[in-house]
């Protein structure tokens, strides 16, 4: 039986979904779920909460060796009043849960759009230059790496802050309406291996950018390979 006991909060959102799928063979899985409630599989457990019920959320927290933080709200157009709750007060109370509890780790979904003004200038960004976001939702995951360094700091947790790409289907990437997706694509199994490099790794804190090994990307992956290992196996340019 795995060791490792891997809480997944939006479980049942569209990439906790996948991850609760991918990973289900290597961890025993805790499922934090809030409006959408799955039942339980054989090994899981399910935990149900709003991602800002500090009590609740440190009761799904306790006893797990790395929280991946799925949750919050995904709406790059969203005010920052739909922002706050979730995204703000939400990632606060993971990672005060997690260092409350004792959890060695926490996995936290950022965003490409941390650096979208870049990507709207036509420039190509590592993981070393100043966040530049595009919408209060880049802005929240922006403080979502900047807390996580703080609690690093701080209280020792260590966190590792994936900037997703663009979490599609190969349908998705075949039907585009835009090319931006060959650049931009991460694929669902390449999700799952980067999140178990994270889990997986001796780096204490780092960002990473989360796509596949996209011919015509122009975010940098080239530290999520050489401290992750990760090894994307994918390339949107197959579906070109």
């Amino acid at each position: 039986m795995p060791e490792k006991k891997i809480l997944i909060t939006g479980a049942a959102g569209r990439i906790g979904s996948v991850l609760r799928e991918g990973l289900k063979d290597h961890y025993r899985l805790r499922l934090l779920y809030h409006n959408t409630i799955l039942p339980a599989r054989p090994g899981e457990e399910v935990h149900v909460s709003s991602i800002t019920d500090m009590d609740r959320v440190m009761a799904a927290v306790q006893g797990v060796d790395t929280v991946v933080h799925m949750a919050g709200n995904p709406n790059g157009s969203a005010s920052f009043e739909d922002i706050l709750e979730a995204n703000i007060r939400g990632t606060y109370t993971v990672y005060e849960a997690a260092r409350r509890t004792g959890a060695g780790r926490v996995v936290f979904a950022s965003s490409n759009h941390v650096t979208g003004y870049y990507e709207k200038n036509g420039i190509g960004t590592t993981t070393e230059v100043n966040a530049r976001p595009d919408s209060f939702y880049g802005a929240s995951k922006a403080y979502g790496e900047d807390l996580g360094r703080y609690y690093a700091d701080a209280f020792g947790l260590s966190v590792i802050c994936l900037r997703i790409g663009s979490f599609q289907p190969a349908d998705s990437v075949i039907n585009r309406t835009s090319d931006r997706i060959l650049a931009s694509w991460l694929s669902h199994r390449d999700t799952v291996q980067l999140v178990r490099c994270s889990i997986e790794t001796g780096i204490h804190y780092g960002i990473y950018y989360g796509i596949s090994n996209n011919t015509r990307a122009y975010w940098d992956l080239r530290n999520a390979r050489e401290e992750l290992g990760y090894a994307p196996e994918d390339n949107a340019e197959t579906y070109a």
